[in-house]
């Protein structure tokens, strides 16, 4: 059956006509080779002009849409659509691809730009944020990614005058961006007045920062910075869509079918209307116009491309085109000429040249043409019409014929008879018609036996038959021409089909697939002549079969180009040519046939590249002339490594499920038990489905790995090391080419592989991120710098990496079926091979992609799968070895010879310096000569060779050889089996290592009095094995049956063994031979015990549910325990022997009397009494505390309590081995954990003296030996990790501060909401009542000419009459009072000598230089990080965070490359970035409580510690991992692990952690060596470790006392110190920050002071003070004098002096302070008070003048009347009373304001002091008569008042400050210029705004400032307007802004 193979012959891509205008702009460009570069549906071409010749490239698997040409003009990136689209950089000489970027967009690439140097990328995808993303193409690396705009982006470019800055444009906006670390920051183009808010669809970029853009309505907008500063009005009377910029102007196009021409600075030059030309047509549309030198390109709309030489301009050359918008459907060839015809909804009809390449006839009919064909004769063309008429034109002249129209349907096919008589037309509505051609088309019949629409007919050669398709994949017969249906099958049988284009049939079967029953081939066409038969499918794809094809499922070659459907499909008349044709591409492909013959040549001349192979692809068919899998390879096939729950899952499991147990923890738990194990031999090696991993080092040790071990083997001394970094199965080993490192990949959700070094067996680098469920397989690259890993999810990804930096450099998928090997180059490092499974790929690095090209067999073999592969002695050649045994020798991609190297499948080779070594399923190790001529040697692996040195025995001879190396003089062998041996060239053997084969391994006992121990596994062996140091394998024997359990008599003389089958035997221990077996059970035996003493019985367990009794002596069966519900799990005797414990499969305790096996229930109280002779049993009180909080998903399946009854050790099915204290009582005990097996551990056993625990894993066959180190013998080694699964309550200590920090939730400001509860609707929504001016008709502001009415008094009273009133321009920020001590630490440093310190306060970073008092500052909002220069205040690096919530610490490493962060989102994600390129190296959970602090060790780059609440973690950065270490307690008595608030660090790795109770712990690498106690009698929060002479600073909160400070200093050693006081005189110092420079300490204080204190004679100087708590809400100005009051919650009063910067005085009222102002005269001030006192105080004096207390709650704003005679005071009680100050200090209130409907938020007096306006918290705005109280309505009266000042945020004046963002959070405060025409308000974003005065229209226009944090509380003027100062809610600060003046025109 030859269906079964793909056809031999191939096509090859010769032209494409047509190009891609629509949707599309910017895409035609001139190459440096002067030849022309476009796409048309998913391929790039190159078309020379020249020479007529066409170039394609062929790597996107989709449409391209978007084209950027490099700036030197050879490569060129292209952008497509699809799911997960990507971008190709190619080279449009070799059209090879040069670069893959991919990942990153979804939904498609719309525009794609070079900057200058061709160095970057960008790019803007299609997704709903139009993301824009930068690359570093050539690494396929993404610097950056912001999003982009909310609507479609058109265009994008670099300025090329400016570096790292951008623009884009699009819908309705313009972008200017800049790029900065890995930042990219947008500023919006502003229109203003000088052009309309538009589309821009195109822009070119200048000098000076001119931009030029092109607008949908035809001008030009100039901009220069991000401001529009002229437009160039009507350069094109529709859309610019294109504009091209070049050396010596820009030329631009657009939809009105104008070129133009404009020089550099864009006076026009010339005009070319393209529509006036010949070629020219009535709606021309310009779509891309490119200019060089005199050549102008031009693409159009419809598919044109014009060449236009400038001098010539009326003349354009016309060089491709193609249909235009509309799907093409109609395809017809001559019958003798090469010549083929297409119709297209376009309505045209075209006849192009096969062998010219061109267009030769156009004619454009009335509708949408759908099918078409030419008579025998070649005279007369029919075409199918969509609206169900057809037309016959004549092709000499397109005259027409006829034009019948009969239908109302659609025409989808129709057919001239081969004699020339008749057409059959098929219509949508299901019926054929048949017409006489001679007789002018009269109808003859009608064939009618479809349901649903036609899709296909075919003639017969002799004309007398009809067969057709239909939409329902029916096909029916006629006889013609009548049309009756013929039923009959024999009449059909022997007609032969002049024409076979049918898709259904018998003999095209084979074109669907083997399980698919969907209709997607749209077209075929078959070939008799060459026997192939061609497909068109809805996918885009051309497949070339064998013809006939009868079985469904065959063989096919695919050839790719079009993008979406391919509508048609056939053969020229002459076979040579295909032609398909593309729906939505409307594109015309023609494609070369090459027969079989010639093919040969052509292949080594061009193989064909491409990202989606084009070769030949697998189908589903059975493939007869492959040989079967190999059975172990079937096997191998078959494993799946994916768990049902991973290790990385358990964090989150413990987390779920720790919610659930929340109430259960209250009892105090036992502590971890003392003892500790370490691992220190295992039985066993990896050899059944892994292969080539194991490997010699450096200094002739081992390596290899088992079960989640990297073991590396000492053959000398027989022991072993380990690498214990991985947590789940290894499955792959490599070594790097020096031998002194190794790589091993793992099983695992995100499996990491860990590249560490043999000799400190310490990682140094983990790669994760880019696999799924496991890595199979790695390799280093012959310098050692790259590493090359292949995953095992369905697609077998293939990852390179530059391990050392831990980054991915490129990716691909790599096959669906498994990859066994990787390989890289040895000679090119960009290089590297995959074999696997029917897979031989050899890849290439294209920037972030690899490009695969399958391996090319020819006729010389089968695709067969290859096992091992190696390159050979020049980078062409390379070698694989097969499954069937032969070794593949290949050149370049192709295959060149095959030589039988082994009787079954080569598992692994190994290339020598003159030769290869190979080993197979045969057992023979062969080596060869350099090219496989010769094989030289042979060792057969038999038991006969072995040496006597040997650790253990062969189990068969000739065991499958699964991995070999060479080596000092041996030949390492890895076999299947799982043994090592080291082969000597002489001959013999030796046996290193060895363990259990393939298949669960559950049977472990250990010997009653020997160090030996036994195990019996699936694999049907039981084995003995010595503990001794010997460590060797000392018996093994061979069972019928896999076995479960075993168990030694109490003398060790017998050795009992339970199997799968339900029998069991007894043999002898020394020899293993049979004493006597039974045979009771159907199911497995799973436990067998001997009871106590003497051994007279033995209990024998079974998955029956049934416990046997046997009498050893007599060997019968004497009892049967029944009563249990499920199977047995374990087994235990008591001492007497009288007693069993059994465990079952459902989780019950139950006892049972031996002999005869009575049930008996005992109390779980007594159980414990009873005196077990062994414990393995994990139910019950005793061992409540192992079963973990998620027991629900992983069983505990073993334990194993020590002879002296303190320690169980449990193993449970996430391979943990755990140690508890014995009895493990209370839920969820601690314990300390160790990894080391990969899944289940099946059993754990102590030896008898417990100097040892030995255990067994299942899946892993490995024999795990541990040594026990009991209490007190202790070296400093790490065990795992001591924690248990809920953290205790206990914690030391407690203090106000730190809860209240580790409370506190930080607002975004974004999403910042109200600081007060107002409610009711927003101004700007609310509905104006009408004025009375307005209710008579009159407009406001258009009073009559002549008033009888006085005029209209001034809004606002102004007090610099006479001075010309200009409007205030800008406020510049000049300096902010206060510090961030609150909840901050270490926020203040010395720089450069200590002239300088650097702090910062709310959202500003401000550089405070000590010597002037001036402040420079900087804003950002959160959370991103800036890193800025502090002598120029510029910003370096902007990190946009993967943090959500905000950023709690920032730290700088050592050399300063790299820059640690920990955010504030529930993980505490800690974060180190390389933040000079803004790139992220690594991430990870920090720990599930606050972070305090996270600080890199000043002498490194890779170390770093975190401290926060009850945690202390030690970190390594590992390439791109972070590894953590929890700091130990349990070395020192009453440690308690307390929290921890700060860090500094001495030599020889020491860390200082400071702590809640004010101890300072001491830690040695991550162990606790000592603790100095009390410290300080507060918390420790800040520590610093000085570089100079390594002393050590700490600051704490402490009350001042004659020994004690609340800062001391300490030496190296933290032995000695000396405090320092801080003469602050609060009751106690809190100290938050400190620093040390010369001979002075920094010191930043809760209270919101920056102290500086002298060392030598402790003197303090404050530096910087400001309010403690906010909200700062108090705010006054002096009403002559550059002086401000605050009041604030923390009880103060504070008077500022702007001036002299600094803080003038305080007040400390003992009451939280909501308002203050000044008397008129400024001689009083009045406060008031949170519990709704209020004070007024003498200036001059600061004493009391009087007081009082009228109300319970907060006063809000009180108010001095402008005569001072009137004092209000307005409070949250909704009310304001009135108090007559003439009337002396006792305050006795005259009257109040009733009917206030909410809480009160400004007042502002009327001139005249007559007045009130108070604005309340239902945004209503009042006005009240003074002193009587009474509530003003009459709008008209209100209209006529002049106001003192103005503060009210609400009235119609102010409607312009509510912003439309407003939903959430509110404008809190406004005040107007003392000049009138200026108003600031502050609201909930933290934003200053600038308005002018009034504002009555809604939305303003204003500018903003930023320097608060969320919420401005309060806002002031001062007097003559040149401040305006601004309290924050949360920050409590004051900023001062200075005022600039408009200039006057």
């Amino acid at each position: 059956m030859a269906a079964r193979s793909a056809p031999s012959c191939h096509l090859r891509l010769e032209w494409v006509y047509g190009y891609r205008g629509h949707q599309c702009r910017n895409n035609l460009y001139y190459t440096a080779a002067k030849e022309i570069v476009y796409f048309v549906a998913g391929v790039g071409v190159v078309y020379s002009p020249r020479e007529h010749r066409q170039k394609f490239y062929r790597g996107h698997s989709d449409d391209i849409i978007s084209l950027a040409l490099h700036p030197e003009r050879a490569l060129v990136a292209t952008g497509q659509v699809g799911k997960e689209p990507y971008i190709c950089v190619w080279d449009s000489y070799t059209v090879q691809t040069v670069s893959v970027l991919k990942d990153v967009h979804t939904h498609g690439i719309a525009c794609l730009a070079f900057d200058l140097d061709g160095q970057r990328l960008v790019s803007v995808g299609l997704d709903s944020k139009n993301a824009v993303c930068v690359w570093d193409w050539k690494r396929g690396k993404m610097l950056s990614m912001a999003p982009g705009h909310t609507d479609r982006i058109f265009d994008i470019s670099w300025d090329l005058y400016q570096p790292n800055k951008l623009v884009s444009c699009g819908v309705k906006h313009i972008k200017f961006w800049s790029l900065c670390g890995n930042a990219l920051t947008p500023k919006r183009g502003v229109f203003g007045k000088t052009g309309d808010l538009q589309t821009i669809l195109c822009l070119a970029c200048a000098r000076d920062e001119l931009t030029y853009s092109g607008a949908l309505n035809g001008d030009i907008y100039v901009w220069k910075g991000i401001n529009l500063i002229r437009t160039i009005q009507g350069a094109h009377t529709a859309g610019i869509f294109s504009m091209n910029a070049c050396e010596e102007g820009f030329a631009t196009g657009g939809r009105d079918g104008c070129i133009r021409l404009w020089d550099l600075t864009f006076k026009p030059i010339t005009v070319i209307d393209l529509r006036e030309t010949d070629q020219g047509y009535k709606g021309l549309s310009v779509r891309s116009v490119c200019w060089r030198g005199d050549h102008i390109l031009v693409g159009t709309q419809d598919g044109e491309i014009f060449e236009i030489v400038v001098h010539e301009r009326n003349k354009p050359f016309l060089i491709m085109q193609g249909h235009c918008e509309g799907e093409l459907w109609a395809l017809a060839v001559h019958p003798t000429k090469p010549l083929a015809v297409t119709g297209s909804d376009d309505r045209s009809v075209r006849i192009w040249s096969l062998v010219d390449h061109a267009l030769i006839a156009r004619c454009n009919m009335e509708e949408p043409i759908r099918c078409a064909a030419v008579n025998v004769d070649g005279i007369h063309l029919a075409l199918g019409m969509k609206d169900g008429s057809f037309t016959v034109l004549r092709v000499r002249d397109m005259t027409e014929v006829v034009h019948i129209k009969d239908r109302k349907e659609a025409i989808h096919e129709l057919k001239y008879s081969p004699d020339g008589t008749y057409l059959a037309v098929g219509c949508n509505d299901s019926s054929v018609d048949i017409y006489g051609v001679a007789q002018r088309y009269k109808k003859f019949g009608e064939c009618v036996g479809s349901l649903s629409f036609i899709t296909h007919l075919d003639w017969s050669s002799d004309s007398r038959y009809l067969q057709t398709n239909d939409g329902n994949g029916k096909r029916l017969f006629y006889r013609m021409p009548g049309g009756k249906e013929v039923a009959s099958k024999e009449e059909i049988k022997g007609v032969h089909w002049a024409s076979w284009t049918c898709v259904s049939g018998l003999e095209v079967n084979g074109i669907w697939p083997k399980y698919s029953d969907i209709n997607d081939i749209n077209s075929v066409d078959g070939n008799y002549i060459g026997q192939v038969l061609v497909t068109a499918d809805d996918y885009g794809i051309v497949k070339l079969f064998r013809y006939p094809c009868l079985r469904k499922g065959a063989k096919f070659k695919k050839y790719i180009g079009h993008s979406a459907h391919v509508t048609n499909v056939r053969w020229s008349h002459d076979y040579q040519w295909v032609i398909s044709i593309g729906g939505a591409d409307h594109s015309v492909f023609q494609w070369k046939f090459i027969p079989e013959r010639r093919l040969k040549d052509a292949l080594h001349m061009a193989p064909q590249e491409s990202l989606a192979d084009s070769n030949s692809d697998e189908s589903d068919s059975d493939l007869s002339d492959v040989p079967e899998l190999d059975s172990e390879i079937e096997q191998e096939t078959q494993l799946t490594y994916r768990r049902q729950v991973y290790k990385e899952d358990l964090p989150q499991l413990k987390e779920q499920y720790k919610e659930k147990q929340k109430s259960g923890t209250s009892k105090r738990r036992e502590r971890a038990p003392g003892n500790s194990i370490r691992l220190h031999f295992v039985h066993g090696y990896r050899g059944y489905d892994c292969r080539s991993n194991l490997f010699y080092t450096q200094i002739g040790e081992i390596v290899y790995h088992v079960a989640a071990v990297g073991v590396i083997y000492n053959r000398q001394q027989n022991t072993q090391r380990f690498y214990l970094g991985h947590d789940d199965d290894i499955l792959c080993l490599a070594v790097h080419p020096l031998k002194d490192y190794v790589a091993t990949g793992q099983v695992g959700r995100d499996p990491s592989i860990h590249i560490w070094d043999t000799e400190t067996i310490k990682p140094l680098s983990i790669l994760k991120g880019y696999h799924q469920y496991g890595v199979c397989a790695v390799d280093f690259s012959a310098d050692g710098k790259r590493l090359a890993s292949v995953g095992i999810d369905d697609s077998h990804t293939v990852v390179l990496w530059d391990w050392k930096k831990g980054e991915k450099l490129s990716i691909a998928r790599g096959s669906k079926d498994k990859i066994f090997v990787v390989k890289m180059n040895p000679y090119v490092p960009d290089k590297l091979i995959t074999a696997g499974i029917k897979h031989m790929k050899f890849w290439r690095r294209a920037g972030g992609g690899l490009i695969g090209r399958k391996g090319y067999v020819g006729t010389l073999g089968k695709s067969d799968t290859m096992m091992c592969a190696v390159y050979g002695w020049t980078e062409e050649m390379a070698f694989s070895g097969t499954s069937t045994g032969d070794v593949c020798i290949w050149r370049d991609i192709f295959l060149v010879k095959t030589v039988k190297a082994h009787d079954g499948p080569v598992f692994s080779m190994h290339a020598l310096e003159k030769g290869f070594v190979t080993g197979g399923k045969d057992g023979v190790v062969a080596l060869w000569d350099d090219s496989f001529e010769r094989c030289l040697k042979t060792y057969a692996i038999k038991r006969a060779a072995l040496a006597p040195g040997s650790k253990g025995l062969l189990l068969e001879d000739n065991p499958s050889i699964r991995a070999i190396s060479l080596g000092h003089g041996h030949i390492l062998v890895g076999t299947k089996n799982g043994e090592i041996l080291e082969v000597d060239k002489s001959g013999p053997i030796t046996l290193l290592v060895q363990g259990h084969m393939e298949g669960e391994a559950w049977g472990l006992a250990t010997h009653p009095y020997l160090p030996i121990c036994a195990t019996v596994s699936d694999d049907k062996t039981l084995r003995i094995w010595d503990l001794s140091p010997s460590h060797c394998m000392l018996a093994v024997r061979k069972l019928k049956k896999g076995g479960r359990c075993c168990c030694f008599s109490p003398d060790g003389k017998a050795l009992a063994v339970g199997l799968n089958d339900g029998s069991f035997l007894m043999a002898n221990a020394d020899t293993l031979e049979d004493l006597v077996s039974f045979h009771h059970r159907k199911e497995v035996i799973s436990d067998i015990r001997f009871s106590p003493g003497s051994g007279k019985y033995l209990a024998v367990a079974s998955h029956d549910s049934f416990i046997d009794i046997y009498n050893v002596m007599s060997s019968k069966r004497v009892g049967i325990c029944k009563g249990a519900t499920s199977y047995i799990t374990h087994v235990d005797w008591d001492i007497r022997g009288k007693l069993l414990q059994v465990n079952t499969g459902a989780k019950e305790q139950l006892f049972f009397e031996a002999p005869r096996g009575k049930k008996q229930t005992i109390p779980s109280g007594e159980a414990e009494k009873i005196g077990w002779a062994s414990w393995t049993s994990v139910l019950g009180l005793c061992c409540e505390g192992i079963w973990p909080v998620t027991g629900e998903v992983m069983d505990v399946t073993a334990s194993s309590l020590t002879s002296d009854k303190t320690v169980l050790a449990t193993g449970d099915d996430l391979g943990f081995v755990k140690l508890f204290r014995y009895p493990a009582k209370g839920k969820f005990g601690k314990f300390k954990r160790y990894v080391a097996h990969s899944t289940h551990v099946t059993n754990v056993r102590w030896t008898h003296d417990d100097s040892m625990l030995v255990t067994l894993g299942g899946a892993d066959m490995s024999l795990m030996v541990w040594t026990n180190e009991m209490e007190g013998y202790r070296e400093k080694r790490p065990c795992d990790s001591e924690e248990s699964d809920m953290d205790s309550e206990e914690d030391g200590g407690y203090d106000s501060d730190v809860t209240r920090e580790n409370e506190i939730s930080y607002t975004i400001r974004a999403l910042s909401t109200n600081i007060r509860p107002m409610f009711g609707i927003k101004p700007h929504l609310q509905q104006k009542e009408p004025s009375t001016d307005e209710r008579q008709g009159v407009v406001r502001g258009s009073r009559p000419p002549v008033s009888r009415a006085p005029p209209q008094p001034e809004k606002l009273q102004t007090n610099n009459v006479g001075k010309k009133k200009r409007p205030i321009e800008d406020l510049v920020l000049e300096l902010v009072f206060g510090y961030r001590g609150r909840d901050c630490r270490n926020n203040v440093h010395y720089l450069n000598d200590g002239d300088d310190i650097i702090y910062h306060t709310a959202s500003v970073g401000i550089l405070h230089n000590v010597a002037t008092g001036d402040s420079a500052d900087m804003s950002a909002t959160a959370p991103s990080i800036h890193i800025w220069d502090a002598v120029n205040k510029q910003t370096l690096s902007i990190l946009r965070c993967y943090h959500s919530k905000g950023v709690c610490s920032v730290s700088f490493s050592a050399t300063g490359k790299l820059l640690l962060s920990v955010g504030l989102d529930p993980e505490h994600t800690v974060t180190i970035w390389r933040w000079q390129e803004g790139a992220k190296i690594a991430s990870r959970a920090g720990h599930n409580q606050r972070i305090f602090v996270a600080e890199f060790r000043p002498d490194s780059d890779s170390q770093f510690v975190s401290v926060g609440v009850k945690h202390v973690k030690f970190w390594t950065l590992a390439g791109r991992a972070l590894l953590s270490k929890k700091g130990l307690l349990s070395t020192l008595e009453d440690a308690r692990m307390q929290t921890m608030l700060a860090v500094a660090f001495g030599a020889n790795n020491l860390t200082f952690t400071g702590t809640i109770s004010g101890d300072v712990c001491v830690w040695k690498d991550h162990i606790l060596c000592r603790i100095v106690a009390r410290a300080h009698n507060g918390p420790v929060f800040a520590m610093y470790t000085t570089l100079r002479d390594g002393l050590i600073v700490t600051g704490g909160k402490e009350r001042p006392s004659k020994e004690g400070g609340a800062v001391k200093l300490w030496d190296q050693e933290l032995r000695r110190c000396r405090a320092f006081r801080l003469e602050t005189g609060q009751a106690s110092d809190c100290v938050r920050s400190v620093c040390r420079g010369k001979g002075k300490i920094l010191v930043g204080t809760r209270n919101a002071e920056i102290i500086e204190v002298g060392e030598k004679n402790a003197a303090c100087n404050v530096l910087v003070s400001g309010h403690v708590d906010g909200p700062v809400w108090g705010l006054a100005t002096h009403p002559s004098r550059d002086f401000f009051l605050s009041a604030a919650e923390d009880g103060t009063v504070r008077l500022w002096d702007i001036a002299d910067r600094k803080m003038l005085n305080k007040v400390s009222l003992g009451h939280a302070a909501r308002t203050v102002c000044y008397s008129p005269e400024g001689d009083m001030v009045a406060i008031g008070m949170r519990n709704g006192e209020f004070i007024i105080l003498l200036v001059s004096s600061l004493k009391i003048w009087g007081k009082k207390r009228d109300r319970r709650c907060a006063i809000h704003d009180i108010r001095f009347s402008p005569d001072s005679r009137f004092l209000a005071v307005g409070s949250s009680e909704n009310s304001v009373d009135f108090y007559d100050l003439t009337l002396g200090p006792t305050l006795n209130r005259i009257s109040y304001c009733k009917d206030i409907p909410s809480f009160v938020i400004q007042m502002d007096f009327s001139a005249d002091s007559r007045h009130l306006q108070v604005s309340t918290g239902c945004y209503k705005r009042h006005v009240y008569e003074v002193p009587s109280g009474k509530h003003l309505m009459d709008q008209a009266a209100i209209d006529r008042i002049t106001w003192a000042t103005w503060t009210s945020i609400l009235g119609d004046e102010v409607m312009g400050i509510w912003s439309r963002h407003a939903e959430k959070a509110d404008v809190n405060c406004a005040c107007v210029s003392h000049s009138g025409i200026s108003l600031v308000t502050g609201d909930d974003f933290g934003m200053v705004k600038l308005f002018d005065f009034p504002c009555p229209e809604k939305f303003a226009k204003h500018k903003r400032f930023l320097g608060h944090s969320p919420h401005v509380t309060n806002i002031r003027f001062t007097s003559g307007d040149r401040h305006v100062i601004s309290a924050g809610g949360d920050d409590c600060r004051l900023v001062t802004f200075s005022a600039q003046d408009r200039p006057t025109y």
